[in-house]
């Protein structure tokens, strides 16, 4: 009996300080999935932020369940986060949907980050493999 109350303490504990680390939320909801956009706080007090996308799925014997999957942003990387987010949301948003098979990066000074082609994020040659 004593060693449940334990637990029932430690539970609560944890509730409470997920409770108090949660500083924003905002749900999203989007055809079948679900995006939430929460505001969390580390023992020091930095903001990050975590997205995770949920979604319904059925599993076995017809019970519902829910498939989620999170993101961690911290904010020392927001900027170059929003800019990459901008970037593909632009991409798609001018209607070039084909592969870009160009071997050149380019280099954006302001950001200062290297852009990679998908051929280039793609390119595997199997024949490699085992090989030293």
């Amino acid at each position: 009996m004593e060693e449940e109350s334990s637990i029932n303490e430690d539970v609560s504990g944890i509730e409470e300080r997920s409770q108090k680390d949660e500083i924003f939320t905002k749900a999203v909801r989007a055809g079948k999935r679900t995006y939430f956009f929460d505001v969390k706080a580390t023992r020091k007090e930095d903001y990050y932020l975590t997205i995770t996308e949920s979604k319904k799925r059925l599993g076995k014997e017809g019970k519902v369940f829910y498939e989620k999957h999170k993101i961690f942003l911290y904010k020392e990387d927001f900027e170059k986060f929003t800019e990459g987010l901008r970037s593909a949301i632009d991409f798609i948003g001018n209607g070039k949907y084909g592969v870009n098979t160009s071997m050149d990066t380019t280099v954006n000074e302001n950001a200062g980050s290297e852009v990679i082609t998908t051929e280039e994020f793609t390119n595997i040659n199997f024949d490699d493999l085992g090989k030293k």
